[in-house]
């Protein structure tokens, strides 16, 4: 059985109930999530074994967050304990014309006080394929970063596949470095890369023609294919650069698709309409552990990956919470067309 680590931040999710506002709550749903964490659990939903690499405090908070991914079916042996907490991110989900607030209170976590050296990576990586890791790692700061070079290194060597989600968060770039700095020198080991023209022009500097991405779903699709061939000619290794589309109509209604480069040819997946959605926090993360599932399953066949991502990804934005729930048997159908939401007896 393929089998698939991660590298990243677990964290404890607040938001207030029935789509209140941060100032109307007096209570708070509680969840664990965090974009790696999901990614594993993901894999692990589809019954691909999945590791999960991160450091945890060493009191009770940490336990729940390590029992919850345990529970989930996630190894989590290489999970190191110590620090001072857990991160805590708190979202007030929006409704309509309102859209959703993120505030973080990550600082001084114990991810983000990791020493560089505390992770044995070939004990880690022993047994697996694949190794994802995400933009948000090295955004935590210089040991984060320095930390997670280690693991692209380490994969590398061992020859395992490596993709990375650059998930670009502005409020989290605050030590000092811009991403074009650190993020580079990862993206050097990697194969497969989730990213967009924006991420091409302002994390890596890479030059591109100027297009009006917002016109038209052409245009949409010129400045992706500008930025696939853009980072494919930087980094060599990369034999796939993925995008999701993401429209928003409104905090209920988005359209859903996404597209793959492979160094050939542009392959566009179906689009999705999203309407009266419950929760998009993870809709990305359960793209990407569809996409990884669907590259594992079929690695000859991009359009099918990408298509199963897809349909993954619209049928969570359906789930409250980070997690993707979703069946497999149910994507599947899903893909074939089996939308109505009827009762299944």
């Amino acid at each position: 059985m393929p089998h698939l680590t991660t590298f990243g931040e677990i964290m404890l999710r607040l938001s207030p109930p029935d789509k209140q506002r941060f100032s109307q709550a007096s209570t708070f749903d509680l969840v664990y999530g965090g974009g790696e964490a999901n990614v594993a659990a993901s894999l692990a939903n589809y019954g691909i074994g999945a590791t999960f690499v991160s450091r945890l405090p060493d009191n009770c908070i940490g336990d729940g967050a390590l029992r919850f991914l345990q529970a989930k079916s996630v190894n989590c042996d290489h999970v190191v304990r110590g620090g001072e907490r857990l991160g805590i991110y708190f979202i007030e989900m929006g409704d309509m014309q309102r859209g959703p607030k993120v505030v973080y209170d990550r600082s001084h976590s114990s991810m983000v006080s990791l020493v560089p050296g505390q992770i044995d990576w070939e004990a880690a990586f022993q047994g697996s394929d694949w190794f994802h890791w995400s933009g948000v790692v090295p955004a935590l700061g210089q040991a984060a970063a320095d930390e997670c070079l280690i693991a692209c290194q380490t994969a590398a060597r061992m020859g395992l596949t490596i993709s990375t989600d650059i998930n670009y968060r502005a409020k989290m770039w605050k030590y000092g470095k811009h991403p074009r700095e650190v993020l580079p020198a990862m993206v050097e080991y990697s194969d497969i890369i989730l990213a967009n023209d924006f991420d091409a022009e302002f994390c890596f500097g890479l030059q591109l023609p100027k297009t009006d991405a917002s016109k038209d779903v052409a245009a949409d699709h010129k400045a992706f294919l500008a930025a696939g061939k853009a980072f494919m000619k930087r980094f060599p290794k990369l034999k796939k650069v993925i995008a999701t589309q993401r429209q928003s109509h409104s905090a209920s209604h988005h359209s859903w698709s996404a597209l793959l480069y492979d160094g050939k040819q542009l392959i566009t997946a179906p689009t999705y309409e999203l309407t009266h959605l419950v929760d998009r926090v993870g809709g990305g993360d359960s793209f990407v552990g569809g996409l990884i599932y669907g590259l594992m399953t079929w690695p000859d066949n991009n359009d099918k990956a990408l298509h199963f991502a897809v349909a993954a990804s619209a049928l969570k934005h359906s789930v409250f919470g980070d997690l993707n729930r979703v069946r497999l048997k149910e994507v599947k159908q899903f893909m074939k067309g089996n939308a109505s939401g009827r009762i299944s007896r």
